[in-house]
């Protein structure tokens, strides 16, 4: 076979160019530390570190979100913590106020701090994040959530909750409405509430109560009846049709039990006096707070204002406790969620690591295997290299 100069000369260039094409690409992996450095290097390769490279992605974004959660929760907390604090301490308040020693004129000095301590339960509820949105508005985060309209408040959001993914199954709520906080609470003791009627005269106070499983729900009125004072003083319970469902003689002190609900009474009631007995009431934390205020305000110094000022102080202490205990409820609920945004950081870190750990195996270089290759193709294109200009030498004609 014969073989041109021409022919000759290109396949020493090819030699040389396959052996430079060989080394640059071994430099290429020793600068990046990377075995693959295209598809075409390893197909399979490439496919699973595309898909790990995205998998990490989701990962990291999973981790900012749990991040995220975690400084909303703990700001939830602190906010829902303060307003533990100030509702206890106008419990405190109610209970000094309730004390027989204290005067129209102190009671009104308790409500001057009750009502301050309003204005601070608008201002935790109206609390916003770092971002500017506020914490209790649901959906509505731009709005504020809370404001006064007339004697009274007004919510403004809505009962949305957010949600953040923090893994590819694993979502948690982040915030709580107002409306579950601070306006749904139940009133009384949970099941009804005892009101005197403002036209009474004398005075009974309602205490302690309480309601069985057997309680049937309704409206009930509680009737005191005393014709001359020698007579014994009556009672007599009726539903919403005026239906009696119990009745009996009345002494200071005793229990009136009807339907599965019983009421402990002090006091004398004169005739005409009643209580009302509503049943599920739900009432807001502020309404709360503004009828202490002006129940403490109103206060007089006959014994029938006294006591109402006592019916008062009485039924304030039942809200309080049930706002305090579904704030406490609330702030349990977020202590929960906020272990499982740590136990799920933890999760994604260590799924994080075994996918880093994964991907390392299959595209991160063996340095001392590349090296030894990079030695030998280096040592294949100085011969190369040498042949090809031995190969150019060689001419007849030098012989001649």
């Amino acid at each position: 076979m014969r073989l041109s100069s021409v022919q000759i000369f290109q396949q020493g260039i090819s030699a040389i160019l396959t052996q430079q094409a060989k080394q640059s690409h071994t430099q290429q992996q020793l600068a990046t530390g990377l075995r693959v450095l295209t598809p075409s290097d390893d197909p399979v390769a490439a496919v699973q570190i595309l898909d790990i490279t995205e998998d990490l992605g989701l990962v990291d974004q999973y981790q900012k979100n749990g991040n995220l959660a975690e400084g909303q929760l703990a700001l939830e907390e602190t906010v829902l913590d303060h307003v533990g604090n100030v509702l206890q301490r106008v419990r405190e308040l109610v209970v000094q106020a309730n004390n027989a020693s204290q005067s129209p004129e102190t009671r009104a000095s308790i409500a001057t701090e009750v009502t301050a301590r309003v204005d601070e339960i608008q201002a935790l509820a109206n609390t916003r994040d770092a971002s500017g949105e506020y914490i209790f508005a649901g959906f509505q985060a731009q709005s504020e959530p809370f404001s006064r309209q007339g004697s009274g408040f007004s919510f403004n959001g809505d009962s949305g909750q957010r949600f953040l993914q923090l893994g590819s199954s694993t979502q948690v709520a982040v915030r709580d409405s107002g409306l579950d906080v601070f306006m749904s609470i139940a009133a009384g003791n949970g099941s009804f509430v005892v009101e005197p009627n403002g036209a009474n005269t004398g005075t009974a106070v309602a205490g302690s109560s309480s309601a069985t499983n057997a309680f049937v729900s309704d409206d009930y009125t509680i009737g005191f009846s005393q014709l001359t004072s020698s007579d014994p003083v009556t009672y007599q319970v009726t539903d919403s049709s005026a239906v009696v469902v119990a009745s009996g003689t009345y002494v200071d002190g005793d229990t009136i039990s009807f339907a599965g609900a019983s009421i402990d009474m002090d006091g004398v009631p004169a005739n005409g006096d009643s209580f009302n007995v509503a049943a599920g009431v739900k009432q807001d934390m502020f309404t709360t707070l503004q009828n202490i205020a002006g129940a403490l305000n109103s206060a007089g110094s006959a014994p029938a204002e006294i006591a109402a000022v006592n019916n008062s102080m009485s039924q304030a202490l039942y809200n309080l406790d049930q706002a305090l205990e579904n704030v406490s409820n609330i702030r349990s609920d977020v202590g929960v969620r906020l272990n499982q945004v740590e136990s799920q950081l933890n999760i994604n870190e260590s799924f994080n690591v075994q996918l880093q750990e994964t991907l390392s195996g299959i595209q991160d270089l063996d340095y001392a295997e590349a090296i030894s290759r990079f030695n030998l193709e280096l040592t294949a294109l100085e011969a190369a290299q040498q042949s090809y200009v031995k190969m150019q030498g060689l001419s007849l004609f030098n012989y001649l």
